[in-house]
């Protein structure tokens, strides 16, 4: 068996977007040649096996490593496809690889017959037929069965259908499979698990409580079991596997940990910041409110993991009314009862792994292989035994054991046989014990304080502390499973690998915390303070923040550490000291102290070693600052003086030439900062954010800066002067900073990836100097991507009186998002600074102040979303990109009506996935359907068809609550296939507008192919179900349009093809008032609403009429044989 491929690919870390599978022959020099080309124009990395390699019946190592590092698969099933051993094995091995890791794999039809593939008839019969008579001879049957449940598995997915005969041009088909593919890869999987063992049967049970086809409820899972035994991981998996049919996403990690560590309200802050884009609360009971405001009408997928307390529930999903209609809220826990407490009727047990899983997963760990060697059996069986199908115990034996001979399994396995069972954490100590020492010492670390720190905040503490660099040791932690690292670059372990940890240092001197070589607990550190317990044992001492301590008043005389005198790192975060320390000793390297309790330093001490030296909220003055500098800080990496409001200047910092980070973010009194903090050749992190009263930054010529942060400087007037380049800035941050002028200096930042520029709402001072052209040296600035310029009020888009004009345009950038809401925009905009953004993919220009879009637009030729909303001046649009999808016009009540005619035309829609809103309330004509009653039926074969909706609404009322937040109606369309809801929109309505959309674009449920009858008519019926508040728009219509180059019009009906009367004379002699049919190709078989629901009815009845009447007969001749 090939090599399987860690699912770590399967999380942010894929080589390549896409792989193609296809049969050269076919489609190499066509097709597949088109859209591997048009994928790769949309930036999208796409893998197209190159026709030089050498064919033959195996796939190579090479198409592996491929496969396993790609995240969406599209199989092009051409007519010979089958007929290429090579295509059949590459499929499989991509079906096996994918198993039960939620990744897309979406089937090509082109010019073949789905269920050709499925049934194994036509091109693709013949073709396994041939290989049939093949392995005939060769006795190797098994395999042609492997190659037909891979197709049949293949044609049962959603996917793609090209017809030899169809009216779709090949283009246009292709630009929907782009599409498709770039939504899906804007969001980046969940890490799952290295080796996701027994994990496929679990999600598909635990998909079937969840009934993500069911809209109309909202249910809550949860997910309970011992701790290590996979919940998680589980939730995870399923997270991946249904998080395209939600609105909103969000995994909260470690509930339980992080609401002691931060409470309630952080959780509700990251919970919003993720669905919403909120984050700010005041307290958790206006959290609970805040979430019900901003998350009811949306579709939430939520994960709240580790749960412990009902509290933890009742302010993140008190309710399930909460959230909207079919969102879904997955709890993890220990604890059952929980979330029977809790009104939780949906529940799954994970059970440990069985002998088989349990055997898989260990010998993946140890060996990197998915089936067990003769030669380990026996010893594996007894490691799986004593791990007792604990996954997390599973992973850290096989860690620990890889690479190792029998003699060693055996040796290792007597060992574990004097240990417990039960007792687990002996048996991951096993693994603490194949460390080498300077990885053990590491590893204890960790677990006792840095849990849940930073990657690189570990890194740099660690490395201050033992003196070399981390980086080897953290990465052999990581891969004997002791300790992971999140997504989101957080350092994280297993409570029993925690607790493991933990009780080693313990032991080291059960009764005496002062002897032991870590202090984490606040009562042992309170303890060894206030009694002067301390010894030259103790290491590190790291008093995280912890509610119950934080305001603990500490008695003591300041003379605990003088016998400490191997302490190298003291961390205090918590607490009030009823004094300053007498003594620090030598081997200090770390020393960070929040509220520092003196405005002085014990003067013997020695800062010769000292590499990160951080005082938040200190009260210490410039000039006590400045007289602490002068001393010796040869090592001194980090300087943190952050929240000292006593702090007016940041003095000469040249004597610490060393430095890489400096932040004195949030010093509100600071107005003034040394000229040499620009001159600090190995600063990466510069952090002045929320100096409020400075005016004046220096100069900086920091070629090593990485990160520089000047947000929240209310009074920061001009952006520092950029002495030469300094290319490995990547992030600037000036949100809320009313910078008035930018030098031409500002193109010396030529790495820029992220550039935020939100300015306050009430800033009005002109801004002469901003030139978006002049400020962006995004002609220099290749990797610029994200320009964020939210409030930037008052800063009009014209020509600096200083030679702006002589700057060149001829060049844009690569920036893909540009946010410039609310900036004041006037129509010099799009003639200065447009041409420096020709690459934007997504735009907004909304709450601005011109009057004219020019035909320049049109050379935005990526631009997929434009949202103009609140331009309340603009008249006229002269241009449309060519690839506009997106389009939000809402207030923009002075657009003329030959632009809205334009906006709305047939041509611009009829290629279908566009979604438009713009004022007016007028149903174009050539739309098929007008009504003001629901539902809306129609039959269809074979495929969904393209249908565009138009929805008009007059005169809406905005409705204020209680508490001030004001809400406008949401009109929902859903459209009901076969009696199911398979697809579901939301829109926002204002007065007098029109929203025209492909219905599908729109969400669509998992089962829809389910839900579809093969070589049947379809019934679907399109209704609005009401809206979001008890109050109803005074008027609202609804057109409909069947998009004919995307739809087969034999294959769709206005009236029911299963009657046995015509209906097209009763059609033409009663047409309702209400209703209105355009297009004579459509009209004889269209029927009023009434006749629609009556003939439905009918239809069905003479359905079950005519069962009954064949079962009864079939039952008279049973009785009559039963006679004879």
């Amino acid at each position: 068996m090939a090599k399987q491929s860690s699912s770590s690919s399967f999380s942010y870390r894929f080589s390549n977007d896409v792989f193609l599978s296809f049969r050269g022959e076919d489609t190499r020099r066509g097709f597949t040649g088109n859209l591997y080309k048009a994928l790769s124009d949309r930036g999208i990395h796409t893998f197209m096996d190159d026709k030089k390699i050498p064919r033959g019946d195996q796939i190579t190592s090479g198409l592996e490593k491929a496969i396993e590092e790609s995240r969406i698969f599209i199989i092009v099933l051409s007519e010979n496809y089958a007929s290429s051993s090579f295509c059949l094995n590459e499929l499989d091995y991509i079906l096996k690889f994918i198993k039960g890791k939620g990744i897309l794999i979406l089937p090509v039809f082109y010019k073949v017959d789905p269920s050709d593939v499925r049934n194994h008839t036509g091109s693709f019969g013949k073709a396994l037929t041939n290989h049939e008579k093949k392995f005939k001879s060769t006795n190797d049957m098994e395999k042609l069965e492997t190659w037909k449940m891979a197709l049949n598995k293949v044609a049962n997915l959603s996917g793609y259908h090209h017809f030899k005969h169809g009216e779709e041009y090949e283009y246009e088909f292709i630009q929907r499979i782009v599409e498709l593919v770039s939504k899906k890869i804007d969001r980046a999987p969940l890490h799952v698990a290295d080796y996701p063992v027994g994990l496929e049967s679990r999600i598909q049970e635990v998909k079937a409580l969840l009934d993500v086809g069911s809209d109309d409820v909202v249910h809550m899972l949860g997910i309970h079991g011992l701790g290590g035994v996979g919940k998680t991981t589980l939730a995870a998996a399923v997270y991946n596997s249904i998080a395209d049919h939600f609105e909103a996403l969000c995994f909260l990690q470690n509930v339980r940990e992080t609401s002691k560590k931060h409470g309630l309200q952080h959780l509700q802050r990251n919970l919003l910041s993720e669905t919403a884009g909120e984050d700010k609360l005041i307290g958790v009971k206006q959290g609970i409110s805040i979430i019900e405001h901003r998350l009811r009408q949306k579709k939430v997928l939520l994960i709240l993991d580790d749960v412990d307390k009902r509290e933890q529930l009742q302010a993140l999903a008190g309710r399930p009314d909460l959230f909207g209609p079919g969102s879904r809220v997955i709890i993890t826990t220990r604890d059952k009862q929980l979330l029977a407490c809790h009104g939780v009727e949906r529940t799954y047990e994970v059970n440990e792994l069985n002998e088989e899983y349990a055997l898989e997963l260990l010998n993946w760990k140890a060996f990197k292989l998915g089936k067990v060697d003769p030669f380990y059996k026996d010893v594996l069986n007894r490691a799986a035994t004593y791990a007792s199908g604990l996954p997390l115990a599973l992973e850290v034996i096989g860690s620990n054991l890889s690479g190792k001979n029998i003699e060693q399994w055996i040796s290792a396995l007597d060992r574990y046989k004097r240990i417990p069972n039960k007792e687990i954490q002996e048996i991951l100590k096993v693994s603490y014990d194949a460390l080498e020492e300077d990885e053990q010492s590491v590893f204890l670390d960790i677990a006792c304080c840095f849990k849940k720190y930073d990657l690189a905040e570990i890194q740099d503490i660690l490395h201050a502390h033992h003196g070399h660099c981390m980086k080897h040791h953290i990465g052999v932690l990581v891969e004997k499973s002791l300790i992971k690292i999140s997504l989101n670059g957080y350092v994280t372990l297993h409570d029993l690998i925690e607790d493991m940890g933990k009780e080693i240092v313990r032991k080291e001197s059960p009764q005496e915390p002062g002897k032991r070589s870590r202090l984490w607990l606040p009562t042992d550190i309170v303890q060894v303070l206030e009694e002067n317990k301390g010894t030259s044992h103790i290491g590190i001492i790291c008093m995280n923040f912890y509610s119950s301590f934080e305001e603990v008043e500490i008695q003591w005389d300041g003379d605990a550490f003088k016998k400490m005198k191997n302490l190298k790192t003291l961390i205090i975060r918590s607490g009030h000291f009823s004094k300053g320390p007498k003594h620090f000793p030598k081997s200090l390297r770390v020393l960070e102290w929040w509220r520092y309790p003196s405005h002085y330093f014990p003067y013997d001490f020695q800062m010769e070693k000292l590499a990160i030296f951080n005082l938040p909220d200190c009260g210490f003055t410039s000039r006590e600052l400045a007289a602490m500098l002068k001393k010796k800080f040869v090592n001194l990496t980090s300087l943190n003086f952050d929240s000292c409001q006593h702090l007016t200047q940041i003095p000469d910092v040249s004597c610490v030439p060393h430095l890489q980070k400096l932040s004195f973010k949030d010093c509100d009194n600071l107005y003034a900062i040394h000229p040499s903090v620009g001159f600090l050749e190995k600063l990466r992190i510069l952090d002045a954010e929320g100096c409020s009263r400075l005016k004046n930054f220096p100069p900086i010529k920091l070629t090593s800066l990485e990160q520089l942060k000047l947000g929240y400087c209310h009074s920061l007037e001009n952006f520092p002067e950029i002495l030469g380049k300094m290319e490995n800035i990547t992030e600037l941050h000036l949100e809320q900073t009313p910078v008035k002028k930018f030098t031409l200096s500002f193109r010396n930042l030529t790495r820029l990836r992220t550039l935020f520029l939100c300015f306050p709402r009430n800033q009005t001072n002109g801004c002469t100097g901003i030139f978006l052209s002049n400020i962006c040296p995004m002609r220099e600035s290749p990797e610029l991507i994200n320009v964020i310029g939210v409030g930037w009020e008052g800063c009009l888009f014209r020509k600096e009186d200083e030679g702006a004009e002589n700057v060149s345009l001829t060049t844009s950038s690569n920036v893909q998002f540009l946010d410039l809401r609310n900036c004041n925009l006037s129509d010099d905009f799009f003639r200065i600074a447009l041409p420096c953004f020709a690459n934007v993919m997504r735009l907004n220009l909304s709450r601005n102040n011109f009057t004219v879009i020019p035909e320049c637009i049109k050379e935005c030729r990526f631009l997929t979303m434009l949202d103009l909303n609140y331009c309340e001046r603009l008249r006229e649009i002269r241009g449309i990109p060519p690839n506009l999808k997106y389009f939000y016009a809402e207030e923009c009540l002075s657009l003329t009506s030959s632009c809205r005619s334009m906006l709305l035309s047939q041509e611009l829609h009829e290629a279908g996935r566009t979604f438009f809103y713009l004022p007016g309330a007028k149903i174009p004509e050539w739309f098929d359907f007008q009504t003001s009653e629901f539902p809306i039926s129609f039959w269809f074969r074979n495929k969904f068809p393209a249908i565009a909706i138009c929805h008009i609404i007059k005169r809406v009322a905005e409705f204020s609550s209680s508490r001030g937040w004001t809400f406008r109606p949401n009109i929902r369309t859903k459209v009901i296939i076969n009696g199911n809801a398979n697809l579901f929109n939301s829109v926002v309505l204002g007065s007098d507008c029109t929203c025209l959309f492909d219905l599908r674009g729109e969400r669509v449920t998992d089962n829809l192919d389910e839900a579809l009858l093969e070589n049947e008519w379809n019934h679907a019926e399109v209704t609005c179900p009401g809206f979001t508040f008890t109050f109803a728009p005074t008027f609202i219509k609804t057109g409909l349009h069947v998009l004919k180059q995307e739809s087969n019009m034999e294959d769709i009906r206005f009236s029911d093809p299963c009657r046995k009367t015509k209906l097209d004379n009763d059609f033409n002699s009663s047409k309702p008032k209400n209703q209105r049919w355009v297009g004579n190709d459509v009209a004889k078989t269209q029927v009023v609403q009434q006749q629609q629901l009556m003939g439905s009815f009918l239809s069905r009845m003479w359905h079950w009429a005519l069962v009954f009447l064949i079962s009864f007969l079939v039952f008279l001749i049973s009785c009559r044989r039963n006679n004879q």
